[in-house]
């Protein structure tokens, strides 16, 4: 776990040296910072859809999985409860950072991969690697969400640590590369989607979409 420890540490490191460099910013410069992770999240969530779309053995999955993973989150209603949530803590645009960063750095290889291989074979390399990208990423979203950016840490944690539990006492094979070429195709229209929230493209409520995600599990252990 040595692995998942560095990579939360360093992002409440990260997080809060933006968060202190916050205080300092002007209002003008805080939209330039929404503008700027809009663009970024919106970049990187394309980029994991065009880069795992043609890998993809089943390629209508994500569509169905967006389908009925919008259809349960909006029955839920998980968007409107976190926002909910965040709002009692008088931050009404902390809930578009947090959505964001969380998938940032939850759903992505080096966060998925990084634990399995840390379990099996004690390689941290993934995950050291994933350290140092989120050091940086969370300071950014201090500067520009401050100090409640804090709460991706035990997110981060917690979902690491199951992957690497899961793995190293249950079944290292269950991650096999077609879940995860689903799972990054998914993730990537949800990042991206939080990056057009950001940009004011259009106000999507990408938290609704979270159980898409769950769909191709389920998928793999019915029917693999």
């Amino acid at each position: 776990m040595i692995g998942t420890i560095t990579n939360t540490l360093a992002l409440l490191v990260g997080t809060s040296i933006g968060a202190v460099m916050k205080k300092g910013i002007k209002a003008k410069y805080e939209q330039v910072l929404y503008t700027a992770m809009g663009l970024a999240a919106f970049g990187i969530g394309m980029q994991n859809v065009v880069n795992n779309l043609p890998k993809s053995k089943y390629p209508v999955l994500f569509i169905v999985s967006l389908s009925l993973g919008a259809l349960l989150g909006t029955f839920i209603d998980i968007d409107g409860r976190f926002n909910r949530l965040i709002a009692r803590l008088g931050k009404s645009k902390l809930g578009k950072g947090l959505a964001t960063e969380i998938l940032l750095c939850c759903i992505g290889t080096l966060s998925i991969v990084g634990p399995v291989m840390a379990a099996v074979k004690g390689d941290n390399t993934m995950l050291y690697t994933n350290a140092t990208l989120d050091f940086v990423t969370s300071m950014v979203f201090g500067a520009s969400f401050g100090w409640g950016m804090i709460l991706v840490a035990p997110v981060l944690f917690c979902w690491q640590g199951l992957i690497f539990v899961i793995a190293k006492y249950l079944s290292a094979g269950f991650f096999s590369g077609p879940l995860l070429t689903e799972i990054s195709i998914i993730g990537g229209f949800l990042i991206a989607c939080t990056g057009m929230s950001l940009l004011k493209i259009r106000e999507i409520k990408t938290l609704d979409f979270l159980p898409a995600l769950l769909i191709p599990i389920i998928f793999t252990i019915f029917f693999k």
